[in-house]
């Protein structure tokens, strides 16, 4: 697995992604994108990753947006590709079947806060800024923040946010639900491993089948959404872990949960 602007680390049974174009603020051109898939293609087939922390490179920026170099002299039709290479990216990341935490060191502004929110849970250094500045480059968010952001925060807060460009601090993401946590910047990435480490503890199979009806649950309505929790909880009893977390639970003994 060639990559050049994407690093992937493996402790245990977590994997650390880390976009690594630090020169650019990390910025996503097209090149990065493609790397960012070849990883999450990995993380798809490895059975032994029980949880991803996404992060990247340096202490200045998370994701600084995606390539303004790159994209300044597209075509419409270019410009619609190249929002649709970021979409699918970030879709397939938000379908993961593995919970992905964002450890958010600075700036995530336009594709990097878009990045950040295709993540299951974003933890935030105090000195991190969030933005969805596009307007002020005479463009829309293109890779799914006029989608993400009002399902996060809200409509008419995410409709401020995009209408005006403004940056807001870590603080503000968190009151108004961006982020779920602020930490100093000297220990986000051990925050990060504690809970991707707390989520790996349980069973695996139970996690992914939580994140699936969640994802689908909300995005239809509420009696279609019980079926689907419904179906996903009818197959954890298939599920080697259940019988072992159950047992485990009823023999007050420590459980052992293999992925099955």
């Amino acid at each position: 697995m060639e990559l050049k602007n994407v690093t992937l680390e493996k402790k245990e049974k977590v994997a650390i992604v880390t976009i690594n174009r630090p020169k650019a603020l990390n910025a996503l051109n097209s090149e990065t994108l493609k790397d960012l898939d070849t990883v999450i293609a990995e993380l798809e087939k490895d059975k032994d990753l029980y949880a991803v922390i996404l992060t990247g490179a340096g202490d200045k920026s998370f994701v600084a947006g995606a390539d303004i170099a790159e994209m300044k002299d597209l075509t419409e039709e270019q410009g619609k590709e190249f929002g649709i290479l970021g979409n699918n990216v970030f879709r397939r990341l938000e379908n993961l079947d593995k919970p992905v935490i964002a450890a958010i060191s600075g700036f995530a502004l336009g594709g990097g806060c878009e990045l950040a929110m295709a993540c299951d849970i974003r933890i935030a250094s105090e000195k991190a800024k969030f933005a969805q500045p596009e307007v002020g480059l005479g463009i829309t968010p293109g890779f799914g923040g006029t989608q993400r952001l009002p399902r996060i925060v809200g409509l008419g807060k995410a409709k401020e946010l995009i209408y005006t460009g403004d940056i807001i601090k870590a603080d503000e993401a968190l009151r108004i639900g961006l982020v779920n946590k602020v930490v100093p910047l000297e220990n986000l990435m051990e925050e990060a491993l504690t809970l991707a480490n707390k989520i790996a503890e349980n069973a695996p199979i139970a996690v992914k089948l939580c994140k699936d009806a969640i994802n689908r649950g909300t995005q239809v309505d509420m009696d279609q959404a019980i079926l689907v929790e419904a179906e996903d909880f009818g197959k954890c009893f298939s599920t080697e872990d259940q019988k072992e977390g159950m047992g485990a639970f009823i023999e007050r003994r420590a459980k052992n949960f293999q992925n099955k």
